[in-house]
């Protein structure tokens, strides 16, 4: 039988051809539309096609990939994306997410990539500063706030049955106490498919009232405390949605640990404020809370998929998130495994993203970026709420801000949708609708670090035409 031999690898190429095609599209972002402009038929078509059988060469297949797909790409990272909460990425973690490829380190264990274990060790020590969260929290990498709110309350439901002696990750949940979920009518809907996942379901929500902004109310709070003396999860939101509104954290902290009740905070960009010493009071008294949820690739905007959670009870997040098997290698002395603290055995190394956007922005760079994003809402609020026929629905607290278009003829949510549906074919920005209190709207949402007043000028003025075309 002949030798089997394996040519080298030409990385040089394609490489290239990769680094020269991104350059060429994140630096034409300023003027690229805000739209993808391919149909879903162009895309099938330039995309499908048969199962190859035969090898082909590298940078022939990115140039190739690099043609078809980019007609269909969303341009989210440019500064003038407002649809739905959606960062862009900077250049640092661009950069660092890259050579995450290039290392191609499986984060779960320590030994199989001492760097990645050390690195997310030091940037969650810096996150939880940043936050203003108590130092012993415990920290998982995760792929976003879906994530990051299941496992914060998968630790939730593990502390508060182990308190009324029942042991969920031995016994499940069959025949076990009764836990309620407190969650306000504004909650995302992320923590109603955590229930879902984690086997409370929906059924277990207490449902309390909210305020004309979305704020969960306190005295709802404390009646449906008091309505059950059983374990109970209160699950509390730093920034709506919709309108971006807090909710009195610290309050809601006092009154829940008043009853025995954990907090779990579902600060998915909101949390962010936290970073900023002239926003940080919206969330006084987070610091309070037993489980955080938030992402980086919202407000600390590195690229897809990075999701945080906090826990301020080590030993719950690892009892419910942990896992030993005689096959694997764990850490010792002071080595920290990533898959005690998320739910995923193998994983892509998050952390050096997060931490090369830290050491890049710093402190003071973070705080600014927030700062310039709520005040870009404000000039969108301002400039949009001068103008015949727009009305603002919230108080801009945040980066958040709800529109609603009025008609002549009264048909107000028909007209709401169709400037929408206009401003997005412009291509000059992207903003996304929603339903705010049975009423149709316009949200935009203020998340990336290029985003600048020429930006906000632009879409207002798009959105104006759109408004006055009939």
């Amino acid at each position: 039988m002949s030798a089997i031999t394996v040519d080298p690898p030409d990385w040089k190429a394609p490489l290239g051809e990769a680094f020269d095609r991104a350059l060429m599209y994140l630096e034409g972002l300023p003027d690229r539309p805000v739209r993808s402009t391919a149909s879903l038929a162009e895309l099938r078509a330039t995309l499908g096609g048969p199962l190859p059988e035969e090898p082909a060469e590298s940078r022939e297949v990115i140039a190739a990939l690099a043609a078809a797909a980019e007609p269909g790409v969303v341009p989210s990272s440019s500064g003038r994306f407002f649809g739905f909460v959606v960062g862009g990425a900077t250049p640092a973690a661009v950069a660092a997410d890259w050579l995450t490829s290039v290392w191609d380190q499986n984060a779960g264990l320590y030994v199989l990539g001492p760097a990645a274990s050390v690195v997310e060790e030091v940037a969650g020590a810096w996150l939880a500063e940043l936050l203003g969260l108590p130092r012993q929290v415990s920290v998982g990498f995760v792929t976003g706030a879906q994530l990051a709110n299941t496992t914060g309350l998968a630790a939730a439901r593990y502390e508060m049955l182990r308190r009324v002696g029942w042991d969920t990750e031995v016994a499940g949940l069959c025949g076990a106490p009764r836990l309620q979920v407190i969650a306000g009518q504004g909650r995302h809907g992320t923590i109603d498919r955590a229930l879902r996942l984690l086997g409370l379901g929906t059924a277990s929500i207490v449902e309390v009232e909210m305020d004309a902004q979305g704020r969960m109310q306190l005295a709802a709070l404390r009646r449906a405390l008091e309505q059950d003396d059983g374990p109970a999860i209160v699950c509390t939101q730093v920034g709506n949605v919709n309108t971006g509104a807090v909710d009195p954290v610290g309050e809601i902290c006092d009154v829940a640990h008043g009853h025995g009740a954990w907090v779990h905070v579902d600060g998915a960009f909101g949390l962010w404020a936290a970073a900023s010493p002239r926003l940080r009071r919206l969330v006084a008294g987070v610091e309070r809370a037993d489980s955080w949820a938030t992402d980086a690739h919202k407000w600390l905007n590195v690229p897809y998929d990075s999701g945080l959670v906090f826990c301020a009870h080590p030993e719950a997040h690892r009892a419910a998130m942990g896992v030993r098997a005689s096959y694997l290698v764990h850490g010792s002395d002071g080595q920290r495994d990533a898959l005690d603290y998320n739910p995923e055995h193998s994983r892509r190394a998050r952390g050096f993203a997060v931490y090369a956007a830290i050491r890049a922005l710093g402190r003071s760079g973070i705080a600014e970026m927030v700062e310039r994003c709520c005040a870009m809402a404000q000039r969108f609020a301002e400039q949009l709420a001068a103008a015949d026929g727009v009305e603002v629905l919230n108080e801009v607290v945040l980066n958040q801000v709800l529109v609603r278009l009025h008609a002549p003829d009264g048909d107000n949510d028909g007209h709401t949708y169709r400037v929408l549906e206009r401003l997005q074919h412009d291509g000059t920005c992207w903003m996304s609708g929603t339903v705010w209190k049975g009423q149709a709207a316009v949200r935009i949402s203020v998340s990336n670090w290029s985003t600048g007043p020429d930006d906000v000028d632009r879409s207002v003025a798009a959105m104006l035409r759109a408004h006055t075309a009939g």
